[in-house]
């Protein structure tokens, strides 16, 4: 399908969003349920249906996509840290800001525009990108409580409870042994599945907030640039690197463009770090994204 169909209709979607809180249909604590449901009912079902319904041969070689993620988010990391750190930034609004550069949101925004413009084949290709982030996710949450006495108690059960990631590794394990499903559980999973992408529209049109751009202007724009410039930049370098191409290569610098993640947010108030500036920066790149991802996507489509 045509990308410039698949953007104006997200568009639309979070726009219904942000219509819903202006008329009060849905208040911006809506936000809350609507990402519980999705992360623990619907977002867990999409994964798995993609992963079971895909080819299981292709398992090994797309984990290269996820490898290659975690390559790029690693690189970005050090490079703003190092950057933040001679700039003189203290270490509570460094991390606020890292958290923000190497989480993307290629789960909430990655899978509607891949699974909208090539179909099943890109979203298997999305998921294997997203795997990076929760594995990402994991490692920042341990770094975090290395360095702000945090719990690992509480890290290891928001790892654990985390069901995007159990998701992964079952749809992985039933692909691979060829598990087969009931009707009645895969037409309930087929059905939550196609409940995911407008839910994570609506709910990301709620959460928009134009202040993030007036707020904390200068280090918003520096994140922003980073996550939405620098980023997939480096990526093409590594994919490069790692001789990924063809349709790997597209879906992987994709997914690269892709705006902040909100798990960001979910670090940065558990560490007690600057949330407000996590905040702002995670609304003004999604916000810059909606620009950003279809300029990339005239020069790769």
């Amino acid at each position: 399908m045509d990308f410039r169909i698949i953007i104006v209709s997200i568009i639309i979607m979070i726009l219904i969003g942000v219509l819903s809180k202006k008329i009060g249909l849905l208040k911006e604590e809506d936000v809350e349920t609507l990402n519980n449901i999705v992360i623990n009912i619907a977002l867990p079902c999409l994964i798995f249906n993609t992963l079971y319904s895909a080819d299981a041969s292709l398992v090994p070689q797309l984990s290269i996509l996820t490898v290659y993620m975690l390559i790029t988010s690693l690189i970005v990391g050090i490079l703003t840290y190092s950057l933040l750190y001679f700039l003189g930034w203290d270490k509570r609004k460094i991390w606020s800001v890292v958290i923000v550069v190497v989480l993307g949101n290629t789960g909430f925004l990655g899978y509607p525009i891949t699974q909208g413009i090539f179909g099943n084949a890109g979203m298997v290709r999305a998921v294997f990108c997203d795997c990076s982030t929760s594995i990402v996710f994991v490692i920042l949450s341990f770094i975090l409580i290395l360095i702000f006495d945090g719990e690992i108690k509480v890290a290891l059960k928001k790892i654990v409870t985390f069901l995007p990631l159990w998701s992964i590794i079952l749809g992985i394990i039933f692909a691979l042994c060829n598990i087969p499903m009931p009707s009645v559980g895969s037409t309930v999973i087929g059905y939550l599945s196609g409940a995911t992408i407008p839910l994570i529209m609506i709910s990301l049109g709620l959460s928009l907030n134009l202040d993030g751009f007036k707020n904390h202007f200068k280090e918003v724009g520096l994140a922003s640039f980073i996550k939405l410039v620098i980023y997939p930049l480096i990526g093409l370098g590594v994919l490069s690197l790692l001789n990924i191409t063809g349709f790997n290569h597209t879906i992987g610098f994709i997914e690269a463009a892709m705006s902040s993640a909100m798990l960001g947010l979910v670090l940065s108030v558990s560490y007690k770090l600057d949330w407000e500036l996590t905040s702002d920066c995670i609304f003004a790149s999604t916000v810059l994204s909606l620009v950003t991802i279809p300029i990339f996507l005239m020069f790769i489509l």
